[in-house]
């Protein structure tokens, strides 16, 4: 018998795309719903990574060779009808319901992309638009879990449809994304090839590089609203000779109102200043309290517990995050106690304890 005829319909690029987002989307969904804390890198990591591979296909979409571009499969509702019906016609590249699925695919993850910086920023205070405010930060989180449900439904869809297609068609799809060809058969529509222009992608993909990485440099340098641009030297010098020093939005003012007003009794000690210092210590407390704060940690340990209103420690958020750890921890030399957050958190004193500053110190 002869062999079959094998026709090029999904160029390297292509190819690579499709596996590699397959690998990246598998990364960042294990790591942002069964992960925690410890996992956070992988999960914007491998967003990032899938993120720049959808900004790559949008430009091999017109830029690359026959297939790869989107008005090769630009589906009409004529077409996608037609599809569904028995005896529909046969398409070498993507078909009219996999062409609606690149299309919800490649919004979605730039839907997912723009959504985790905005919870990153908002949030976190952490990259491009940490300028955003805490409650931009948190609608970024509720789209983002919504997309990222919605890209998961789609995938699931995916793999049906392959599996459906391939039945339908009597050819084996996924393994024509690994080999890039299939075979020719009768009847199937002359095609026009077109060549692939690998110098204009690789100058819009430079272009669009350039410009992210612009746009980061010149955002991610301003500081959140509410955060004093630096710490008071007066506070440093006077609290950072007993313990560290804490940063003035982990309390509200009412707390620190009270905890100026004790000194004679410091958690057992007599920590008494001069009139004019402490009223000069107390008003920068309650200038940059967690009231005016627009950060994650300000609105968190805002709630604070009534026997012990400026005991970090004792709050009602601190034993939830921390309830897990053992006794043992604290006890460590390296740590000492449980108030001692700088231990583990190298971005503490600034205040915003960003889940990539932690690191446990081993004993």
């Amino acid at each position: 018998m002869a062999s079959p005829f094998l026709v090029p319909v999904w160029d390297l690029p292509i190819r690579l795309f499709h596996w590699s987002l397959a690998a990246s989307v598998a990364v960042a969904a294990a790591s942002g719903f069964l992960g925690g804390a410890e996992t956070l890198r992988w999960h914007v990591g491998a967003g990032l990574i899938a993120v720049g591979l959808v900004i790559a296909r949008i430009v091999w979409g017109f830029t690359g060779s026959t297939h790869a571009r989107f008005r090769d499969f630009a589906p009409r509702l004529s077409d996608v009808v037609e599809h569904v019906h028995p005896g529909s016609p046969r398409h070498l590249g993507h078909n009219p319901l996999g062409a609606l699925m690149v299309f919800a695919l490649i919004g979605l993850m730039l839907v997912i992309g723009v959504s985790g910086l905005a919870l990153l920023g908002g949030m976190f205070k952490t990259g491009p638009l940490a300028f955003w405010s805490f409650e931009t930060g948190r609608s970024g989180r509720e789209i983002h879990e919504i997309a990222a449900w919605a890209v998961l439904g789609l995938v699931a869809l995916h793999l049906g449809g392959v599996a459906v297609e391939s039945l339908r068609s009597r050819e084996n799809l996924a393994r024509a994304m690994l080999t890039g060809v299939k075979e020719a058969r009768p009847g199937d529509p002359p095609v026009r090839e077109i060549p692939a222009r690998v110098p204009l992608a690789i100058f819009f993909l430079l272009l669009a590089g350039s410009g992210l990485w612009a746009t980061n440099a010149s955002l991610a340098a301003r500081a959140p609203r509410g955060m004093p641009v630096a710490f008071d030297p007066i506070i440093r010098a006077e609290c950072s000779a007993c313990h560290m020093a804490y940063h003035p939005s982990l309390l509200p003012a009412a707390s620190w109102r009270a905890l100026m007003a004790g000194l004679p009794d410091h958690f057992g000690e007599d920590a008494s200043l001069d009139p004019a210092t402490a009223a000069e210590i107390e008003a920068w407390l309650v200038a940059h309290a967690a009231e005016g704060a627009d950060t994650l940690p300000a609105h968190v340990f805002a709630r604070v517990a009534h026997e012990a209103p400026f005991t970090i420690s004792e709050s009602p958020p601190w034993k939830r995050l921390h309830g897990d750890l053992p006794d043992e921890l604290f006890q460590r030399a390296s740590i000492r106690s449980r108030s001692n957050c700088a231990a583990c958190h190298a971005d503490a004193e600034s205040g915003l304890f960003s889940p990539f500053s932690i690191h446990v110190p081993k004993e």
